[in-house]
Parts: structure tokens; C-alpha cells; sequence
């Protein structure tokens, strides 16, 4: 019989998921992974660390389970943190959900359960594991297509999803939010989190502000003409439309951020059309190929997703060497940027994911 520890947040997902597992007659062990607290004035934001560790304990003791808060700070710092202001430097788009998944949640903190005894570690992810007839196992997407969180699984390493347990991605949220109030689950009521819970409500702006320094430069369109003056290439994403600070033309079109030139410190903008170069891509160059289920090995055709709340993409997938590959979309994709993820699919199946190295036209 597996021995459970199952990562509770203070919400209901994963409050609902160590209750089917109980359920289940699964010896189980809530734990509150502390990442990181907002300490500093200048980025104070509205991650109420301690209300969700005493909703996490609330649940517990509902529940009768054993409850305990799992200290990571150091590791998230080093790991998450770092990279995501990294990214940002380098004038990327890193994202820290899918990243936390693989050196967090099914990192370090699966080392600490595996070191304190335990079998898996638990979440309360919209996905669904199944055991594969010829052996190992398959990520699936989670069974309410709304809620689908298997994209931010898409870097698991097998290894990591073979202790890996999700109990509700055959549930819907509505089913989810049922059981909890059928069970007197305290969250039952509590609104689903927003952004990056490490920083919580402040804008992502004024928290790269508190790391990285301004670095002005010029913004200009894709012809070189000189349309502004930037705080900072960190400050931007590709596709972003407000707060560039170039005003739109006098037939009301807006400009967009179609490229950053880090060797010139020059953020390219274009206005918002279809045909505007560089804000549209066919194909892209990925790096860092990780593979949870089948490995593709040879080219193929496959469904991707560009982004989180992007469907489905029909692909031409084709390996290259050094862990990455050449995909080619069949319908140009709006706004994508180096250091986002691509996450691999075959029908329901997720594969796996990579990072976004080049974007072509």
C-alpha cells in the first residue's frame, strides 16, 4: 500500500485530493510546501502565506490526516526564483508554473518524501496518470477541458511521474467544488488562486523592478525608425499591447511588441495586423526536450500547445540533435517568445515539452 504526501496549497483542489485519497484507505500526510515570503516593503504583494498554511492545517484536521509545513525557500530561491529573474535579463519569457512542477513539487520536495518514507507525491493537478499496458506510464490531460493543467506538467521527467499521483483529473472543478462542500471541507468556498502565488498580487513589473535596474533604450518599429525611449527589455513580452508607451495612429491601431534586440537594447514594435512582421510564426526551434511518456524519436506529426490557454496545434515535429527539435506549425501563432514552453501531445497522451530557443517567420 502506498504511503501519500500530498502538497496542500489551502485550496480545494488539493484538499479534495487528499480526501479521495483517504478515501481510498491510502495512508496519507498533508504538507505545506513554504517557497517564499514576500518580505521586503518594496514588493509586498498579497500572498497570504500564513492564511494558507492554517486553510492547508483547517483541511487536514477536517480530514484527520496528519499535517506538516515543509520548509523549500532555499531551493525555490535557487531554482525558481533565480531563473525566472535570469530569464527576464536575458530578455526571455521564462515560466516559472511549469518550471516549479519539475525542480519543486517533483523535485525537491519528492526527495524529501522519498527521504521521509514516503511512496508518491500528490497534487491537486487537473491531469490524469495511467499505467501503460507494455509498462511505465502516461500523462493524460485532465477530464474537464477547461481546467486541463497538464501544460504545466509538460517538463516531468518519467522518473519523477512514476511517484507522482493526481486524484482528481477525472473531476471536474463544479465535481471538485461538490465533494468539498458534501465533506465540510473548510476551502470549499475559496476562490481559486491567481498568477504566481510567490508573488501574489503585485504586477510582475514591480517585482523585476525590485531586482533588476532600469536599462532605457530605444523602441522602434521593424524599419528602424525610432519611436520611444524603454525602461527596460525585462519590462516587455512579445505580443504586450498597454503600458508600451508608444501612442496608436490616427486610424486608432495599436502598436505591439513584436521583438526585443538585446544586443542593441532595442524593444521592436509593430502595429497589431496580421501581416506585421514577426508577430506571427510558422516555425520555431526548442531546446531542452524532456519527454514524461513515449519519447519521439523520429519526425512526426503531433499536437502541440503554444501556450497555457492556447488549444491545440496541429505540428510537424521533427528531433534534432543536443535535446532539441524543429517544429512547424500548420497555422501561423501569434506573439510567441523565447524561454516560453511548448508543450507535445499525441490526442489526449501528453509527451512532454520544450523551451522555446528561435522563432522564425
Amino acid at each position: 500500500m502506498q504511503k501519500i504526501l500530498i502538497a496542500m496549497s489551502g485550496g480545494v483542489d488539493s484538499s479534495v485530493a487528499a480526501l479521495l485519497l483517504k478515501q481510498q484507505g491510502l495512508p496519507v500526510v498533508g504538507a505545506y510546501m513554504k517557497n517564499w515570503i514576500n518580505d521586503e516593503e518594496q514588493i509586498r504583494g498579497d500572498c497570504p502565506w500564513r492564511q494558507d498554511i492554517e486553510g492547508a492545517r483547517a483541511a487536514a484536521e477536517t480530514l484527520g490526516i496528519e499535517f506538516r509545513v515543509v520548509n523549500l525557500m532555499d531551493e525555490y530561491r535557487t531554482r525558481i526564483v533565480d531563473y525566472l529573474l535570469q530569464g527576464y535579463h536575458q530578455g526571455l519569457t521564462p515560466n516559472p508554473d511549469v518550471m516549479c512542477n519539475r525542480e519543486i513539487k517533483f523535485g525537491v520536495f519528492l526527495d524529501y518524501a522519498r527521504r521521509e518514507g514516503f511512496d508518491a507525491v500528490a497534487t491537486g493537478h487537473y491531469a490524469r496518470k495511467v499505467e501503460n499496458p507494455e509498462g511505465g506510464w502516461s500523462l493524460l490531460r485532465g477530464r474537464d477541458e477547461r481546467k486541463d493543467q497538464s501544460y504545466f506538467l509538460a517538463m516531468m521527467r518519467p522518473e519523477q511521474l512514476e511517484h507522482a499521483v493526481f486524484p482528481i483529473g477525472h473531476l471536474t472543478k463544479a465535481e471538485v467544488r461538490d465533494l468539498a462542500h458534501r465533506h465540510h471541507l473548510p476551502n470549499a468556498g475559496k476562490k481559486d488562486s491567481q498568477g504566481i502565488c510567490f508573488i501574489g498580487n503585485i504586477r510582475m513589473q514591480d517585482f523585476l523592478a525590485h531586482y533588476i535596474p532600469d536599462n532605457p533604450g530605444e523602441i522602434v518599429d521593424t524599419a528602424g525608425r525610432v519611436l520611444g525611449t524603454h525602461r527596460g527589455l525585462h519590462f516587455y513580452t512579445v505580443g504586450q499591447r498597454r503600458g508600451i508607451g508608444v501612442p496608436s495612429n490616427t486610424d486608432n491601431e495599436y502598436f505591439v511588441v513584436v521583438g526585443k534586440d538585446s544586443e542593441r537594447n532595442r524593444l521592436i514594435v509593430a502595429f497589431d495586423r496580421p501581416d506585421s512582421p514577426g508577430l506571427y510564426a510558422s516555425e520555431v526551434t526548442v531546446r531542452e526536450l524532456s519527454f514524461a511518456g513515449e519519447r519521439v524519436r523520429k519526425a512526426a506529426r503531433l499536437e502541440a500547445r503554444p501556450r497555457y490557454l492556447d488549444p491545440a496545434q496541429d505540428i510537424t515535429f521533427t528531433p534534432l540533435e543536443d535535446g532539441k527539435a524543429h517544429v512547424v506549425f500548420d497555422r501561423p501563432q501569434r506573439a510567441l517568445a523565447p524561454g516560453q514552453i511548448l508543450a507535445l501531445y499525441r490526442g489526449d497522451p501528453l509527451l512532454g515539452g520544450g523551451v522555446y530557443e528561435t522563432i522564425h517567420g
